[in-house]
Parts: structure tokens; C-alpha cells; sequence
């Protein structure tokens, strides 16, 4: 890792507790934790990682298609969602099918969550003893393991259930969105009522790492990844390389009701381009628009190939808002966008997966959230500029503790 991404990590192992964990004035209930030991006063902990998900089999490819068209924060389809979603989903069941086949049979995401969340559990462990054991959890939105196998698991573990215990709700999505992130708080909150209803001591007191777009172990991340790619181009030719930086897309009418993704992913590519000089061109496109409706582009197969038919056939793909591999990296850019560029010199850098720079920042970032006592980001007490949504507001209301006062 860099001297700058090393320092800040450094920074964070060495920063004092704050007083605002033993004020618990942020947290959604004031229980106290499950147990206690000779290491530990805060401890244990469970660190849940919240992601999309993806099916693990082929067979899985129908339930995830049905769970992810259901979601009106994810593909809004208004008052017809009911009724459009299973009917899409059923559609397309046997083309995404194929397309798992043609990776291996399923999404290797699991996999990777499991994997990240692990060991970074085991460097928390050593760099925050005062909070450890951290247990690790996996959350997904549209696959197993569902957000209520997570929350049943939380209570069988000991969480809960007139035990207290604290919980870190932690996005995968660096960037925020009302679609990804909020949509997984959404689920969260809904979970959260069903299985502990409405009391409130010996609840599990919750906080969330809502967004981490530019965190300096995640660009560094990034930019070696970048790097490696580039030296395989012969030495003359590598300034002209062009960096495409590929993000899923959004539809249109989440954009324009203030959503801050497009923003925040603009912010991690500038930082990954400061960090690697601005040696290269660059563009951000963005991929995996579903439907007939307006989506935020240019898209990424589009840029491709625009590109190459201009003679520019030197390009490498990022995938600057996904952490590990999944469909939208292993088929969507490999089998589609990089085999149809039909040019050697179209490649992609390689995700983030199991890189122990990556690693060690997911844990630097949970070490600075543990020591801070904050629920959230003050960014996530804000609503969109044209929220109307009635759940968003009660999840914020729910998660963002003192900072909810600015939620309008």
C-alpha cells in the first residue's frame, strides 16, 4: 500500500476511543451489550456486510429475479410493480440462466462476501480489542443469505433477544444510493420490527457504515489493480491507454429525485485518478440498464464500441462501484462488452475480491465507525431532494439516531 493510504490506516489504529460510544447517544436503543469479558467492555460485536446478492445455482436464478423485480427502490415500476415484476422476472429467467451457466453455474458474490467479512473480522480482532470478538455476517438483498436468515441467525447467536448486543450494519456499496444501500436499510428496518417488534431494551442496538466512496485503502485498492493492468500494455503505449471506469446504472427517475450516487462514484473515479497522477485519459460509463425506461448513461457496451471503431483499441474496463466479481463483471463486461470490442487490447482490471489492501481498509473503516459512536454518516439524516417515500423516512428516522433531527 502507498505511504498515504499506510498513514491513514496508522492514523486510525492510533486515534482514542471517543466518549461518544459510552454515551450511546446515537444508537437506536440504549441496551445493554450481549456479554462481557477479560478483553473486551463493548464486545461482542456483529459486523453484517449488506450487498445485492447474486443465485449460487442456476436453479436460484427465478427467486432472485422475482425478489430483485419486486423492489420498487431498486427498478421502480409505480403502481404496476405488482404486477410487471413477476412477469419480467419470468421472461427473463431463462437468458439470465444461461448466462450463470457461462460463469461457472452461480455468482461467486457469497463466496467473496463471506471470505471479506471474515477476515476483516479477524483484523478487528487485533486492532479493536475493546469491541472484539466481531462476528461476521452476511446480509443480501435478493439472494440467500436473505436479510431475515441474517437477523434469525443475529438471535439464535445471542443478539437480542433481552440481551442487547451492538450490530454494524455495513454497506457494500461504497457509493450510496437510495437503491442499493437504502434499500437494504429498508429491509434492515423491516426485519428488525418483525423479529423484535417494538420494545426496546435488550433489543440489538444498531448503527450503519453507509458510505465509504473515498476512502484512501479503497482507491488504493482501486489504483493497483489499474496499475497491474497497464503493464501489460507495451511500455510505449501506456499513457494512451484509456481508463473506463464502469459503475451500474441507475434509471433516471431516481437520479432526478436527488440521488447522490452518480455523485459519489464520480468522487471515488477522481480519487483513483489523483492517485494514479492523471496519467491517462479517462471516462465514467455506467452498465446494466434494464428496461425500456431512461437510465443514467453513456453506457459502458456503447462507449466500447464507439470507441474502437474509432481506432481507440486500447482500453482497460474498472468496475469502480463492486467489490468482489459477480455477473456484471464475469459476463456483462468479459463475455459481452470485452469479446464483442473483439480487440485484444480491450481489457479489464481485475476486481477487488481478495485483496489484503482492500481488506485491511474495510477494517480501518470499521475501526473509525467503532471508535466515533456515530450511528451514520450525516449525509444519510438527509433526504432526497424529492423523497416522498414514507418507509425511507421511518428506516432514517430508525438508523440515523441524533442526526435523523435533519430529515425533513
Amino acid at each position: 500500500m502507498r505511504q498515504s493510504a499506510i498513514s491513514t490506516a496508522a492514523c486510525l489504529q492510533r486515534r482514542p476511543q471517543q466518549t461518544g460510544m459510552d454515551r450511546r447517544r446515537s444508537m437506536a436503543t440504549v441496551a445493554p451489550p450481549v456479554t462481557q469479558d477479560a478483553t473486551s467492555s463493548k464486545g461482542p460485536t456483529a459486523m453484517v456486510f449488506m450487498n445485492m446478492g447474486g443465485p449460487s445455482k442456476t436453479e436460484d436464478v427465478g427467486d432472485f429475479l422475482s425478489r430483485l423485480f419486486a423492489d420498487g427502490d431498486l427498478i421502480p415500476l409505480g403502481r404496476l410493480q405488482n404486477y410487471l415484476g413477476p412477469l419480467i422476472s419470468r421472461r427473463r429467467t431463462p437468458k439470465i440462466q444461461k448466462q450463470y451457466a457461462a460463469i461457472g453455474g452461480g455468482s461467486p458474490i457469497r463466496k467473496w462476501s463471506e471470505y471479506q467479512s471474515t477476515e476483516m473480522c479477524k483484523l478487528l480482532d487485533k486492532m479493536s480489542p475493546e469491541t472484539a470478538p466481531h462476528k461476521p455476517y452476511v446480509a443480501f438483498r435478493y439472494a440467500d443469505p436473505l436479510t431475515e436468515e441474517m437477523y434469525t441467525k443475529l438471535l439464535e447467536d445471542g443478539f437480542g433477544n433481552g440481551k442487547g448486543g451492538r450490530a454494524v450494519a455495513f454497506t457494500q456499496y461504497p457509493q450510496y444510493s437510495c437503491s442499493t444501500t437504502g434499500s437494504s436499510l429498508n429491509e434492515l428496518w423491516k426485519w428488525r420490527n418483525r423479529l423484535e417488534g417494538k420494545q426496546i431494551d435488550g433489543t440489538i442496538r444498531w448503527s450503519v457504515i453507509d458510505r465509504w466512496p473515498v476512502h484512501p485503502g479503497l482507491v488504493e485498492a482501486f489504483a493497483q489493480n489499474i496499475e497491474a493492468q497497464l503493464a501489460t500494455y507495451p511500455e510505449a503505449d501506456r499513457k494512451d491507454v484509456v481508463l473506463l471506469f464502469s459503475a451500474h446504472s441507475l434509471p433516471m427517475s431516481v437520479v432526478n429525485r436527488g440521488d447522490t450516487y452518480p455523485a459519489e462514484v464520480a468522487a471515488t473515479v477522481y480519487a483513483v485518478m489523483q492517485r494514479l497522477g492523471f496519467n491517462n485519459p479517462y471516462r465514467l460509463c455506467w452498465q446494466s440498464q434494464v428496461g425500456p425506461s431512461a437510465w443514467l448513461g453513456a453506457q459502458t457496451s456503447d462507449t466500447v464500441a464507439n470507441y474502437v471503431a474509432r481506432g481507440q483499441t486500447n482500453l482497460i474496463l474498472i468496475p469502480i462501484a463492486f467489490t468482489s466479481d459477480h455477473i456484471e463483471t464475469l459476463y456483462e463486461l468479459d463475455q459481452e462488452v470485452i469479446h464483442e470490442a473483439g480487440h485484444l487490447g480491450v481489457k479489464r482490471a481485475e476486481s477487488l475480491n481478495g485483496s489484503p489492501i482492500f481488506i485491511q481498509a474495510l477494517a480501518d473503516i470499521a475501526v473509525a465507525h467503532l471508535q466515533s459512536g456515530e450511528s451514520c454518516s450525516r449525509s444519510m439524516g438527509l433526504r432526497c431532494q424529492g423523497c416522498t417515500s414514507q418507509r425511507c423516512l421511518e428506516t432514517k428516522k430508525f438508523f440515523g439516531g441524533e442526526h435523523a433531527i435533519s430529515i425533513l
